[in-house]
């Protein structure tokens, strides 16, 4: 693997965390909680769905940004863009079609595999394993 690739794989995650952030803020901030809402209900989503989506875009944004669990936050992203291509799915290919087409919701859920799969690069916060977490919870249980 080249010298160059750890920092390949962190701008990515940082674009791909910036993007899911500043998405997640929107919702949050501009368009409200209750504006989303409305908004997932007049998609035939339950309210939770966009209360779920918000959690998922600054939680899982933070997340990528700080290089904790990059590779669990990437896959746990990818049903959060799935739904986004769905949404945008009627509109045509362009992102520039009016109500956004699924171009940039497809290329976002490749990204996010990507990610995945390269894992989190340089200058990622060192976290413990979760499995390694978790399984030592188990065992701890059972003792």
């Amino acid at each position: 693997m080249p010298a160059t690739a750890p920092y390949g794989a962190f701008a990515l995650r940082l674009a791909l965390g910036v993007a899911a952030l500043a998405h997640g803020l929107l919702k949050l901030l501009v368009f409200t909680p209750a504006g989303t809402v409305k908004f997932f209900a007049s998609l035939g989503l339950p309210e939770i769905a966009a209360y779920a989506v918000i959690a998922a875009e600054v939680g899982g944004g933070l997340l990528l940004i700080a290089g904790a669990y990059v590779r669990l936050v990437s896959l746990a992203m990818v049903p959060v863009l799935l739904g986004a291509l769905w949404v945008h799915s009627g509109n045509g290919w362009m992102f520039s079609n009016p109500k956004g087409g699924w171009e940039f919701p497809a290329f976002w859920t490749v990204a996010l595999i990507a990610q995945a799969l390269i894992g989190p690069g340089a200058f990622a916060l060192k976290v413990p394993d979760l499995g390694a977490l978790l399984g030592r919870r188990a065992a701890g249980a059972q003792a």
